[in-house]
């Protein structure tokens, strides 16, 4: 599950912004008046989003953001000129809210980026690499789909995909016994 670090100079307005969040349904949602604070926050967690400010007591924005474990997403909080510049300095397109901001921005800013992250996690923390036997298995049983039906790669592939799909087995298996059913046949 992921957390949300409010880093902010002066920790009331950090507060502030945790009660908002917490009152709209994130359950776990830190505040911190530091960088170091913040950093050892997020090192305690798996994923989350960091709500912080552009100048911090301890260091600015970028070097908090280039110490960003991979799942972890930052939010530049700051004046309309804090925020242009900060994007142009990083040349990349950054989630930025400018102040003053409304309740509803904040809210759905860190539900889409919440929600964004919990995808990305669970897509690349999910995704297992097939073995080399598994591989070898989906090759093999391609190349006599394309041999024995006159298929592309392309066609024999989405063949064993919707194979897989239709009984609720992985490709390597689906793959397995398509081998096994054609050199049966033998």
């Amino acid at each position: 599950m992921s957390v949300i670090v409010v880093v902010l100079p002066k920790l009331e307005d950090a507060k502030k912004i945790r009660k908002i969040l917490l009152g709209h349904g994130f359950s776990r949602v830190f505040a911190c008046a530091s960088g170091a604070l913040a950093l050892q926050e997020v090192n305690r967690h798996d994923c989350g989003l960091v709500i912080g400010a552009y100048r911090l007591k301890d260091l600015y924005y970028r070097e908090l953001l280039e110490s960003l474990p991979a799942f972890f997403e930052f939010v530049l909080v700051g004046s309309a000129n804090l925020v242009s510049e900060a994007a142009g300095e990083t040349g990349q397109g950054m989630l930025c809210l400018t102040t003053p901001f409304k309740v509803h921005d904040l809210v759905n800013t860190a539900g889409m980026v919440i929600g964004q992250l919990e995808k990305r996690v669970k897509r690349e923390r999910g995704s297992k690499k097939r073995t080399d036997q598994e591989k070898n298995y989906i090759r093999n049983a391609k190349f006599l789909l394309m041999e024995r039906n006159h298929l592309t790669e392309e066609e024999a592939h989405r063949y064993i995909q919707k194979c897989s799909m239709d009984n609720g087995t992985n490709m390597a298996e689906t793959a397995q016994m398509i081998l096994m059913l054609l050199y049966d046949e033998v």
